[in-house]
C-alpha cells in the first residue's frame, strides 16, 4: 500500500500511525536541508509530542536550496509529507509513521524568505553537514573570502545561500518589528550553535555592520548535541519496508533505537515542550559533547585498530569478540570516564553500557 494520508487506516496493525489529526497542526519550525537524520531525529521527537496533544503549533516546514531538495520535496509531497521510521533493534523491527512535517517549500530563495518573515515561524533549524558553514579549515573562522559569501554580501536582497536568506529574513523581521527566530543547528559537530552564529554574523557584517550588531544582541543560537545512527536510504531499505510492513515509501528512514538530544535552553521566542518526550534542556551542553566524544566517538575509533588487525570487517563481528569487548570497556572505564566532570542526572557507566 502506498504511503499517504488516505491509506493510513489501511496499514497493517503492526505499524504505528498518528493518533492525532495532522490537519490540526500549524507550523512553528522551518527546517533547512531536510535529510534522513532530521526525519529520524527532530521530526520523531515532535511527532511524539503531538501524540500527547501538546504544542500542535510547532509543526515543521521543510526547505532547501540545493538540487537534492527538489527531488526530496516532490517525493515527500506525493506522500503527504509522511515518513515511515523503522527502528532496527537487535531482536526486533518496528515501524512508525510520523506526520510532524506539514509542508515543504519550493527551492526558491524568495519563497523561503517570505516564510521566514512570518512571525509564526519561531525556530529555524538546519542540518547542512559540517562543510556547509563557510568556515576556513585552517583558521576555524568565518570564510569571508568564499565566493558565495562575497556574492550575498554584495547582493543582500537577492541571496543565493541559506545563510544569505537567513540574514535577509532577520533584517526584514527587525524592520517590521517582528521578534527574531531562534537559529538551531542540528549538525553533529561540537559548538554547532557557536559556529552558526559566527557564520551568520560574519556574513551580516560584510554588508551591514549595524545589522550584525543587532543580530548578535537579539538572536539566539543554542548549542546542542544530537545522536542517532541514521544511514542513507537505498533500495535495500525500501524493500525492507515493503517486505516487513507492506508499505511503499519512497523515502523511509531506517535507524537504530537509541537517540539523544541535549539542547541549551535559550529560545527567546519560545519552543515546544520537548522535555516531555526525552529531550534534555541544559544551560551548557559542552560537558555532554565531551561525554559523547570521549566515550562514544572514542569507542568507534579505538575499536578499529585491534578489530582490523584481527581480521574483522564489521563492528558487530568485532564486538562479538570477548577480548575486544572487554578491552574496550576497560579502556573507556579506566581512561576516558575519569577525565569527565560529573553531569546532573548522568551516569557515565550506564552511558558506556548503552554505547557498548
Amino acid at each position: 500500500m502506498r504511503l499517504n494520508k488516505l491509506n493510513l487506516r489501511g496499514l497493517s496493525d503492526s505499524v504505528r500511525i498518528p493518533t492525532y489529526d495532522p490537519n490540526t497542526l500549524t507550523p512553528g519550525i522551518l527546517h533547512l536541508s531536510v535529510g534522513n537524520f532530521h526525519r529520524g531525529h527532530m521530526a520523531v521527537y515532535l511527532d511524539e509530542l503531538f501524540e500527547q496533544g501538546e504544542d500542535l503549533d510547532w509543526a515543521i516546514v521543510g526547505a532547501g536550496l540545493r538540487p537534492s531538495a527538489v527531488g526530496m520535496r516532490e517525493t515527500l509531497k506525493a506522500q503527504d509529507y509522511l515518513t515511515t521510521v523503522v527502528e532496527l533493534a537487535p531482536k526486533a523491527i518496528s515501524a512508525h509513521i510520523i506526520s510532524s512535517m506539514v509542508d515543504f517549500l519550493p527551492s526558491d530563495p524568495n519563497i523561503i524568505h517570505d516564510a521566514l518573515t512570518d512571525g509564526q515561524i519561531r525556530i529555524v533549524s538546519m542540518t547542512i553537514t559540517e562543510s556547509g558553514y563557510y568556515i576556513d579549515a585552517a583558521t576555524g573562522e568565518f570564510a569571508a573570502d568564499h565566493p558565495e559569501m562575497i556574492r550575498d554580501a554584495k547582493s543582500p536582497n537577492n541571496p543565493t545561500s541559506l545563510f544569505g536568506v537567513i540574514v535577509k529574513a532577520l533584517k526584514a523581521r527587525r524592520d517590521a518589528g517582528i521578534d527574531p527566530f531562534t537559529v538551531l543547528s542540528c549538525d553533529n559537530l561540537p559548538g554547532n550553535g557557536n559556529i552558526t552564529r559566527q557564520t551568520v554574523l560574519g556574513l551580516a557584517r560584510l554588508g551591514d555592520p549595524e545589522l550584525a550588531d543587532w543580530i548578535g544582541a537579539s538572536v539566539s543560537f543554542p548549542n546542542n548535541m544530537v545522536d542517532r545512527i541514521v544511514p542513507a536510504t537505498t533500495d535495500r531499505e525500501r524493500r525492507l519496508v515493503v517486505d516487513h510492513f507492506g508499505i511503499i515509501d519512497e523515502l523511509p528512514v531506517v535507524c537504530e533505537p537509541f537517540r539523544q538530544w541535549v539542547v541549551e535552553d535559550n529560545f527567546p521566542s519560545g519552543r515546544p515542550h520537548l522535555e516531555k518526550v526525552g529531550v534534555q534542556f541544559v544551560s551548557d551542553v559542552s560537558g555532554y559533547e565531551l561525554m559523547k566524544l570521549r566515550i562514544l566517538n572514542a569507542a568507534h575509533a579505538s575499536m578499529c585498530y585491534p578489530a582490523l588487525l584481527l581480521g574483522y570487517n564489521f563492528v558487530h563481528d568485532a564486538m562479538a569478540d570477548r577480548d575486544i569487548f572487554q578491552w574496550l570497556k576497560t579502556l573507556l572505564s579506566q581512561e576516558a570516564i575519569p577525565t569527565l566532570k560529573p553531569l546532573p542526572n548522568v551516569n557515565y557507566d550506564q552511558y558506556l553500557d548503552n554505547v557498548l
